[in-house]
């Protein structure tokens, strides 16, 4: 037997008495083979209705960039810079940086537009490491966005200052049992 509750209109159109705010979320560790957990977060919550962007800033090789994202399910967008290669070191061509550069502001454009709820930033500690986003640039991203958007960012050796502010640190480690 299935029920159903219904809800009156007056109750819908009806503010929750305290809104619902973002988090910040982190997830680090030394290595760089975490991205499987976050990734399986994101779409269990683009699986329940929830828009969700993918953004992993060091990611190449495969001709996505901007004009091509990926699309999982109906609700997950994802996106990596244009480039031929994964980034591994600070040192990158003209032509590298303007591709991250406009990943960045398209990620701050669309994030502030409210488009989506949960918005994971991978590998973007190692992209401020490298200097290649500026720490100054990702707090202010955090502090002024909307209210309601939850942030997952990764990498290894996070800022303090993001860990400042953050509302969950995930550390995953590596054990060795014999």
């Amino acid at each position: 037997m299935v029920s159903q509750l219904e809800t009156p209109i007056s109750d819908l159109n009806r503010q929750l008495p305290i809104p619902i705010e973002g988090l910040v979320q982190v997830f680090t560790c030394p290595h760089r083979s975490f991205f499987t957990n976050v990734i399986a977060q994101a779409l269990r919550i683009a699986g329940q209705g929830t828009p969700v962007l993918v953004v992993q800033f060091l990611k190449g090789g495969i001709r996505q960039g901007l004009e091509h994202p990926v699309r999982l399910g109906q609700h997950l967008d994802w996106l990596r810079c244009d480039l031929p290669r994964c980034i591994d070191t600070p040192q990158l061509e003209e032509v590298e940086t303007k591709a991250l550069m406009q990943l960045w502001q398209h990620t701050k454009s669309v994030v502030v537009e409210g488009k989506y709820t949960l918005v994971v930033l991978d590998e973007l500690s190692l992209a401020m490491n490298f200097g290649l986003i500026s720490e100054a640039e990702v707090l202010e991203f955090l502090t002024t966005r909307p209210a309601h958007v939850d942030v997952i960012l990764t990498g290894p050796d996070m800022p303090a200052a993001i860990l400042d502010i953050a509302d969950q640190i995930t550390e995953l480690r590596r054990t060795h049992r014999p």
